[in-house]
């Protein structure tokens, strides 16, 4: 364990993802997202291959002995990725990221709901803080009858924004459920794969032929977005959950920092007052998922049988 090296990983795998991010929104404008969620999944494939190779993990990593976990969780991450390249094409980059914040919040409601997790009263406050928080980020776009064509476009993908936070908290259930039985390898490899299949069932709502440009920033998308997860990985075999989840949210500092610098994009006060009260209720749940785990390793300890 090396926690300054995890939260090293951590942070770059950010980076990274933000820049994903930024790539998909700058081809956004022609380019539609049923298309992207394919080159975005496609072009990861290959990075993950070689990094397994060059890990010798090849062959052990890509076993799986629940291949329909893989498809369902494949299905939900997959519209959740869909969702969110949507929303990145209506609003503002700053403004996608911090109702992504979202997911963790709603994960807890899924666990209990899902996994029988018991959720007390703890955790139920942090779950309303971050609804609060959702919402006061939201507020400008849910009155759609009198806001101009432009406005209600971003009331669109505002709601798009908020359904893909909620898949991608489905999609943490789904990848808690698989951990127990399936390496790291075969989950994220297993999901480009199912990404990149579901994605061509869009062909039919219509793919474009993109322009030199798109076609470099889309293919960047998925080569990009292959190094993030592997560096993503990695950061969790260096430091515990708890040590590196809250460096998640220095996305929002550089999706500020690439809308401005890119799109011209600087975030509403509704967006940075809300992202506040939706960090706070992830930060409270991340101290208690901390707190619920060395709780069951302690257990564990007490019921495992010495020799």
């Amino acid at each position: 364990m090396n926690p300054l090296r995890g939260i090293f990983y951590k942070i770059l795998s950010v980076l990274i993802f933000v820049a994903m991010a930024t790539c998909i929104k700058a081809a956004s404008g022609h380019v539609p997202p049923g298309q992207t969620v394919f080159f975005r999944s496609l072009f990861a494939i290959p990075v993950i291959l070689g990094w397994l190779f060059w890990q010798h993990d090849l062959a052990q990593g890509l076993k799986t002995s629940n291949p329909m976990g893989h498809v369902w969780r494949g299905l939900v991450g997959t519209t959740a990725m869909g969702l969110g390249f949507a929303a990145l094409g209506l609003l503002p980059l700053p403004e996608v990221t911090a109702i992504g914040y979202a997911a963790p919040v709603f994960s807890v409601i899924f666990a209990a709901m899902f996994l029988n997790e018991r959720v007390r009263a703890f955790r139920l406050a942090a779950v309303a803080l971050g609804m609060v928080g959702v919402l006061i980020i939201l507020a400008p776009r849910l009155s759609v009858v009198s806001l101009e064509e432009a406005d209600k476009l971003e009331a669109i993908g505002a709601f798009l924004m908020f359904m893909g936070a909620i898949f991608m908290a489905l999609a943490q259930i789904f990848v808690r459920k698989l951990v127990g039985q399936e390496s790291t390898a075969a989950i994220v490899f297993y999901f480009s794969i199912t990404a990149t299949l579901l994605s061509l069932l869009t062909i039919p709502f219509g793919w474009v032929v993109p322009t030199s440009t798109e076609l470099a920033l889309l293919v960047a998308a998925g080569l990009l977005g292959g190094i993030g997860q592997i560096f993503l990985t990695n950061s969790y075999r260096h430091a515990d959950t708890s040590v590196i989840a809250p460096f998640e949210y220095t996305s929002m500092l550089l999706a500020v920092a690439f809308g401005y610098w890119f799109f011209w994009e600087i975030p509403t006060t509704n967006t940075l007052y809300g992202v506040i009260l939706v960090i706070i209720a992830g930060l409270i749940i991340i101290y208690r998922e901390s707190r619920l785990g060395l709780q069951r390793s302690a257990q564990r300890k007490v019921m495992t049988p010495q020799g």
